[in-house]
């Protein structure tokens, strides 16, 4: 028989617990209570992965010029930096894949690096190859700044290299571009260097934040929690369970996997609560209109893809009012 001191302490414990979750379910709701909501100048639904590798070379001028031409409202693009300095845009370090030939961008001086090769394959799309035309020159990140300055530009800083961060840095602010740009990393360690290098660039999530994000979103904890983050940008892990996207079909635990990973991330009580916080969700890489329409019905506030005139025809026909919005506004309107 309980006496009554415990009772007392488990009433005490079970009414700080209800308080606990009452308050927790308050903020996810109403988070502007507690949090200050981030104002991020630009809203894309419309990305272009690599600059829309399905349907040009990616991360070719080629590539960003048609992607911008067909509307897109953002290019999502990676940084290495050569021996010589040169801030480029590739996505692997590695040659062998992009130009087949050995060694590292970092190895090369910017003038003497090979071309890319003519076909390529999409990294979520095995089968299917892209075929370039004339250009296959690895551009400088200068360059694409330079072609497009009003247009927002999400950088994945592909390695960590303070020299790397520092220059991708002195461009941003060289082009006044701290309102147009977003950047990351994979590395909390690299993301915190990025942060720390400048705050006014609007930050991507790494893999351990995302983590974290999960858990204390399960535990109750998130709404109480301040973020530095400004954009959620993550896999959509349901998408590589369906069609051929890998060279190698998927083991029983690699679907076990990716399916609870799913059920825990993708679910719209969280995108909403980023929402109200002024953090954007950004799913990829979403090559087909029902992976288009599951993310939007999510609550993603844009989708990340390889064939941008796939999404810009779905856009137009099932969601109208995005174009009509411009997803974005150039920092000249903003004021």
């Amino acid at each position: 028989m309980l006496t009554l001191t415990e009772i007392i302490v488990m009433a005490v414990v079970a009414a700080l617990f209800g308080c606990y979750v009452v308050t927790s379910i308050i903020l996810l709701k109403f988070p502007h209570i507690l949090h200050k909501k981030k104002n991020v100048k630009f809203r894309p639904r419309h990305i272009s992965h690599r600059g829309g590798a399905g349907e040009n070379l990616e991360n070719t001028m080629t590539a960003f010029r048609f992607a911008s031409d067909l509307g897109t409202e953002m290019l999502e693009i990676d940084c290495h930096i050569t021996k010589d300095g040169q801030v480029v845009v590739s996505h692997d370090n590695s040659l062998k894949r992009s130009c087949g030939v050995e060694g590292e961008i970092i190895d090369y001086n910017y003038k003497d690096l090979p071309p890319i090769q003519g076909v390529l394959s999409l990294d979520f799309m095995s089968s299917f190859q892209t075929r370039g035309g004339s250009d296959r020159q690895i551009p400088l990140l200068r360059d694409v700044f330079t072609a497009f300055p009003s247009m927002p530009i999400n950088i994945d800083i592909k390695i960590n290299n303070d020299d790397l961060i520092n220059k991708v840095n002195d461009l941003i602010m060289e082009f006044n571009r701290e309102s147009l740009t977003a950047w990351g990393n994979r590395s909390s360690e690299v993301t915190s260097k990025l942060y720390k290098k400048n705050p006014d660039v609007p930050l991507i999530f790494s893999m351990q934040r995302v983590l974290f994000l999960v858990i204390t979103f399960y535990t109750g904890l998130l709404p109480f929690l301040p973020l530095k983050e400004s954009l959620f940008e993550v896999l959509m892990p349901g998408a590589l369970l369906s069609g051929d996207k890998f060279h190698t079909p998927l083991n029983r635990k690699m679907r076990f996997l990716l399916k609870l990973a799913d059920i825990l991330m993708m679910r719209p009580a969280l995108l909403q609560h980023l929402e109200r916080r002024g953090i954007q969700t950004y799913l990829w890489v979403l090559n087909s209109e029902e992976e288009f329409e599951r993310a939007f019905k999510l609550g993603s506030t844009g989708v990340m893809t390889d064939f941008p005139t796939l999404l810009k025809d779905f856009l137009d026909k099932k969601y109208p009012e995005f174009q009509k919005e411009k997803g974005y506004q150039s920092v000249e309107t903003m004021g």
